[in-house]
């Protein structure tokens, strides 16, 4: 467990809400429910992210690719736009294995911290969150 983690709040954002309850799980092992939130709409969880970008605090989103509502890149796209804090973490969690995705996830270094193929497992959030340490 950690116990005085760097990241004031972990964003879930993935349309199927079983991979959000097995992404909880794992972040509770870690000791992070009580900073999750968890969104299968990820217009909601832009819309949050929007009421806080005035004080946000360093902020990781787990962030599908594959959405109906807004694909993963449109949603790195209006962060841009509205010019988000650089302090929010995105590590994009997707099925998807495609070069072009990794190629297009590139493309957003100010906020891509990583790429890995989901369900997410334990050793990969601790991986995550070490590196968040080392910063």
């Amino acid at each position: 467990m950690i116990n005085d983690f760097m990241y004031r709040a972990v964003y879930l954002i993935d349309d199927f809400e079983v991979v959000n309850v097995l992404h909880r799980v794992l972040l509770g092992k870690l000791g992070l429910e009580d900073r999750t939130r968890a969104f299968t709409d990820p217009e909601k969880a832009f819309d949050e992210l929007r009421s806080i970008v005035d004080d946000p605090g360093p902020i990781l989103i787990l962030l599908d690719i594959n959405m109906p509502e807004m694909s993963g890149f449109e949603f790195l796209e209006r962060m841009i736009s509205e010019s988000f804090p650089l302090c929010m973490d995105v590590v994009l969690v997707t099925s998807s294995i495609s070069d072009n995705d990794k190629a297009l996830a590139e493309q957003y270094p100010q906020f891509v911290r990583d790429f890995v193929t989901k369900p997410l497992k334990l050793e990969t959030l601790e991986r995550i969150t070490a590196r968040a340490y080392s910063r």
